[in-house]
Formats: C-alpha cells, sequence, structure tokens
C-alpha cells in the first residue's frame, strides 16, 4: 500500500485550558510559518473576540506548518463538551491526535470526551503533558492516569503504546523527559513524523471527498471544509454531490483552498489525504459526500450530537425596546439565527405558534449563550427564556440528559458540596482524597439540577472549588423538584431610575442587581430576596425636601455593592416566569407579565390548575 509520506494529519485535543491554542501558537512559530518582522498576537487561533476574551476556543479552526519536507496539517479543536460536535466530526478527518494533559491537573471531564471520541475512531495517539513548568507538576503520576484512562476507554493494544512528550508550549520548549527541557519543540515535530501514519496514496482512483465543518462567506456562500479521502480534486471539475436525504445534485469546483499557516491559499488541485475548503455548492451540509458522476460512492455520514438543551428567543417587547438595539424585528432576528445554522450543526430552530418566537435548541447553557453573545454584539435586541433540558422518550420510558460531573473542593468543603449535589439528585460514582487538602468528587447529574448550581458551588467552596461537567447519557428522568432557584426576587413597581434613597429603603430584604441612577421599569427585577416568595418594592423612591435639619446630616450614606450578573449568570437565574431581555448595552431581568395585579391572576390561575 502506498502512502503519501510528504504529509500528516492530526487533530490537537484536550480539556478546555490545558494549552492546546498555545501549543499550535508555538507550533506555527518554530516551523517559520510567520516572517520575523510578522506581529502575531497570543493565541493566534482564536480568532473570534469572544474566543480571545475568554481563553476558550469556540470553533475548530484549521492550519498547516511546513517541517523538513513534510507538510503538517493541524486542526486545533474546542475543548468545551458545549462543542463536542466539532470534535466528534474533526476525527473523521485526521490519521493521529496529540492528547494535552496539565502536568498539574490530570485527567479532566473534557480530557475524558475528547480521548473517547478519539480511540473509537481508532486514531493513533501521542500524549503531550503540557505546562510541565507548573509549581506542583506531576508529570509522572499524570502519565499513570492517562494510561488508566486509555485502559478504562478501552484502547487497543497499538494505543496503549502511546509516546509521551513533556513540553511546555508557554516556553516554547519540550522533551522526552520530565526532568529536563530542550531548548525548542523539536522532539514534538519529530514524533508526529515517526508515530503518526501518513494517509494512504490512492490518487488514481476516483474522487472522494467528506465535509466535516462549515464556513459562510458573503461573496462566496457556504465553503465545506473536509478531507480527500480518495483521488483528486481539480477546480472547474464537474461532482456530484450525494447529499443526507439520497438525492444527488451535480455542481462544478469553482474555487479551492488549502491551510497555511493563518492564511488560505487558493490551490487548484488536491490529491488523496489533503484537507481543504472547497466552494461553489450552496446547499453543502456534513457528512455530505463529493465524488465524480460517473462513479458516485458515499461515505458513511458523520454522526452528529443531538442537542440537550433549548430556549426560547423573542422579539423585545419590554417598555425600553428599540432604545439600544439596531435589529429589532421578528424578520431580522429569524434571518440571523437561520444564518447562524448554515456553519453551526449542533443547534436547532424550531417556529412556534407565535411569529415572534423560535426554540432554539443547542448543546448547553455555553452554546446558546455565545450565540446570543455574539448577536447583541451585532446590534440585535431580543428576549430569552429559561433554559431547559430535552426530553426524549425511549423504549416508551421519559428520559433526560444526565452529566457526568468532576469536582475539585478544598477538604473543608467536601460535605456541603456533596449535599448540595445530593439535593440535585446527583448519584456519587467517585471520591479520590489526594492527600493534598485537595478532594475530586465525581457524580453524575441529572442536566436540569445543574442549571444555576454554578452561582451556589461558588458561594459553597468560597470560590477555590473547580466544577467541570460533559453530557453522559439519556436516563429516565428523576423524579421529584430538582435544582432551581430557591430564592424569590424583588421586583419594581414603579419605572424611572433607581435612587441611592429608594436602594437603602429595601437592602434589607434581599440583594440588589441595579445601580443609583439605572433605568428601569415596572415589571423589571431589580434584586433577590431573602425568602423564597417575590416583593413588589419601589427603588425609584425619592427623598422630599423638608427644611428640617437632620444631626447626622453630614454623615453619607453608603449602599452595598449591587450584584452585576453576566449574561450567563443572567441565564442561569431565570425562573419559568421570568424572561432576560438582551441588548447591545444591557442585561436586564423581567417578569413576562409585567404588571402586578395581572401576575397574580395569572398566579392564582395556574395554582386552580394544578389543584
Amino acid at each position: 500500500m502506498k502512502l503519501r509520506e510528504d504529509i500528516r494529519n492530526i487533530a490537537i485535543i484536550a480539556h478546555v485550558d490545558h494549552g492546546k491554542t498555545t501549543l499550535v501558537d508555538e507550533l506555527l512559530r518554530q516551523a517559520g510559518t510567520f516572517r520575523a518582522n510578522e506581529n502575531v498576537e497570543e493565541r493566534a487561533m482564536d480568532s473570534n473576540d469572544i474566543e480571545r476574551e475568554r481563553g476558550i476556543t469556540i470553533l475548530a479552526k484549521n492550519t498547516g506548518i511546513k517541517y523538513k519536507d513534510t507538510r503538517i496539517n493541524i486542526l486545533d479543536t474546542p475543548g468545551h463538551a458545549d462543542f463536542g460536535g466539532e470534535v466528534e466530526r474533526i476525527m473523521k478527518m485526521v490519521d493521529g491526535v496529540l492528547l494535552v494533559v496539565d502536568a498539574y491537573e490530570g485527567c479532566m471531564p473534557q480530557t475524558r470526551f475528547v480521548l473517547k471520541k478519539a480511540l473509537e475512531q481508532n486514531i493513533t495517539p501521542i500524549v503531550v503533558v503540557n505546562k510541565i513548568d507548573r509549581d506542583f507538576a506531576r508529570p509522572e503520576e499524570v502519565v499513570d492516569e492517562v494510561l488508566d484512562l486509555f485502559i478504562e476507554l478501552g484502547a487497543n493494544e497499538d494505543q496503549l503504546e502511546f509516546p509521551v512528550v513533556y513540553a511546555s508550549a508557554i516556553n516554547g520548549t519540550a522533551s522526552l523527559s520530565p526532568d529536563k527541557q530542550d531548548e525548542n519543540m523539536q522532539v514534538l515535530y519529530e514524533s508526529i513524523l515517526e508515530h503518526i501514519p501518513a494517509p494512504v496514496d490512492n490518487r488514481e482512483e476516483p474522487l472522494q471527498f467528506q465535509v466535516a465543518l462549515l464556513d459562510y462567506n458573503d461573496y462566496v456562500g457556504r465553503i465545506g471544509i473536509g478531507r480527500v479521502f480518495r483521488g483528486t480534486m481539480k477546480v472547474g471539475q464537474q461532482v456530484a454531490l450525494m447529499k443526507i436525504d439520497g438525492s444527488i445534485k451535480q455542481f462544478r469546483v469553482t474555487k479551492m483552498f488549502g491551510f497555511f499557516g493563518l492564511k488560505r491559499e487558493e490551490i487548484q488541485e488536491a490529491k488523496a489525504g489533503d484537507l481543504i475548503a472547497v466552494s461553489g455548492m450552496e446547499d453543502i451540509n456534513v457528512g455530505e459526500t463529493v465524488c465524480p458522476i460517473e462513479h458516485q460512492d458515499a461515505l458513511p455520514i458523520l454522526r452528529i450530537d443531538e442537542p440537550t438543551l433549548q430556549m426560547t428567543f423573542l422579539v423585545n417587547n419590554s417598555p425600553f425596546a428599540g432604545r439600544e438595539g439596531k435589529y429589532l424585528t421578528s424578520r431580522k432576528i429569524e434571518e440571523r439565527l437561520r444564518a447562524q445554522l448554515q456553519t453551526d450543526v449542533s443547534l436547532r430552530v424550531d417556529n412556534t405558534d407565535s411569529p415572534d418566537a423560535w426554540i432554539v435548541s443547542g448543546r448547553g447553557e455555553l452554546h446558546l449563550s455565545i450565540l446570543i453573545e455574539n448577536m447583541r454584539r451585532e446590534g440585535y435586541e431580543l428576549q430569552v427564556s429559561k433554559p431547559e433540558v430535552i426530553v426524549k422518550e425511549i423504549d416508551g420510558v421519559r428520559c433526560e440528559p444526565v452529566e457526568r460531573v468532576q469536582i475539585d473542593v478544598p477538604e473543608e468543603n467536601t460535605g456541603a458540596v456533596m449535599e448540595s449535589i445530593g439535593a440535585r439528585k446527583g448519584e456519587m460514582l467517585d471520591m479520590i482524597n489526594s492527600g493534598t487538602g485537595q478532594v475530586r468528587l465525581i457524580f453524575n447529574v441529572p442536566a436540569r439540577g445543574l442549571i444555576g448550581y454554578t452561582t451556589e458551588f461558588l458561594t459553597l467552596t468560597r470560590g477555590f472549588g473547580i466544577i467541570n461537567h460533559t453530557f453522559d447519557s439519556y436516563k429516565p428522568m428523576a423524579t421529584g423538584q430538582v435544582g432551581g432557584r430557591r430564592q424569590g426576587v424583588l421586583v419594581s413597581m414603579e419605572s424611572g431610575k433607581a435612587t441611592t434613597y429608594g436602594i437603602m429603603g429595601v437592602e434589607d430584604r434581599g440583594t440588589i442587581f441595579v445601580d443609583p441612577g439605572t433605568e428601569i421599569y415596572e415589571g423589571m427585577i431589580v434584586g433577590e430576596h431573602t425568602r423564597e416568595n417575590d416583593i413588589t418594592v419601589n427603588i425609584t423612591k425619592v427623598k422630599h425636601a423638608t427644611n428640617i435639619r437632620s444631626a447626622n446630616k453630614d454623615q453619607t450614606n453608603v449602599i452595598k455593592k449591587p450584584r452585576i450578573m453576566t449574561l450567563e449568570e443572567s441565564l442561569e437565574y431565570l425562573n419559568d416566569d421570568e424572561y432576560c431581555e438582551v441588548t447591545p448595552e444591557s442585561i436586564r431581568l423581567r417578569k413576562k407579565v409585567l404588571d402586578k395585579s395581572e401576575r397574580e391572576r395569572v398566579a392564582k390561575k395556574k395554582k386552580y390548575a394544578e389543584l
């Protein structure tokens, strides 16, 4: 069997924040991809603003580097399970993976998740123990943990013989020994060439190209990114597109791009083993195969993980609608959601009975909140409802998504965390006490029990706890109350501006969410009540001037710092009768029914209906 020794296709996989993107940066830099005078930002592969701000990778990225006479195509993948759909499909495009593991943290939930996907595809792994320069790094123990994980996930004998490279991506060094680092990453390049199999060279056979990722460009429309599995593809060639639904469309390849460094370069021809981007097909989808018209032979369709969480997106109808956004109408919002479907295959958008509302389903809270954040930055105004898990019927039984949760907490907080997870119907799988004062707890918890849990968790552990979770499976629904917010809220009874005097009058009732001077409207949520019921308050009250002098007049009134919530915190905080209003400048929480007496009427009706 003939191989293309001039090429290697690899993916970099890891838990979030274990240093994948930094490692890719360094591989690009040391391979001489950038000019000496070229200004390259850190985490060059994270091109989108939100990726840069949060330090996470959301979309898989392709790049290519030249080392000696070999071209190494690298795919940088997301670490969050919410973007796991990207990881799964990428495994079909590559022959090997670099599994990056933090030298201190060791194997984490997403390490397990991404490695499972790689082993299922029978891909050759190289383990990179990164951040070797960290204080308390424990490389030997981490390699043992990785080996245990490989065995647990059913790796075959060849996969268990994985090579290990010890690296510090931030310093641009690597070596085969945990004790001493070489000056550069030479050993990592050499390990890739030595251990990762070269693709089969079957360029003489009929073409097979499969799309694994989508991109979109206003000039050329949809772009399919994938691998040539067989044969040769040329610009101008007439080909057949084997659709997922079984139909066949013919089209002409108008443009092809190869990946080199951070740029896409136009190419005229691609052969078996190449990773390329192709334009010219209007409705190409992930998993579809391109082949010659006279030799139609489709590859197996790629499986895409189903969404597990849904929210209702609505047109903003609050009293402040239209003040801060550019795009407000249902037509504009629907256009934007449909455009997102062009590239995001894990997303679903379904119409409802109302022309002003859509049910948007995704892989998790982060997946949907990133979409909302992008929309508000682009000038959209909208409202969203509380996130809800998607319930499925399996063999006549109602089932819900269950997450595998890994928690690292100081020893003294263990009891409180176990109790809080127990209240959310969590089932404990393992408890590991490392003897360093830190305890690792592993649970299976219904996904709805984790909605809104982060804030409670941080309070319980005083910010010292680390929680990670990833989708495990669908299981029969847990009975009774699972999770949800226990506290009621403070709802404004007036419209106007919040005043220091007004806030001081209600401070002892709970935690305030707004600063003095913030414009508020009737029905807007302005704080959290200390008890379980909602109450209406007036924080727009102004102190009336009188001619009575106060003895303590010169003392300055000081109010507590308000709790300002991020978009994710706001979404997690919502109850069934509330919306989150999102505009380019503000994030507000509000009741669905703004009028107090109307709200009480609706609540009474609901109570009678339940009886």
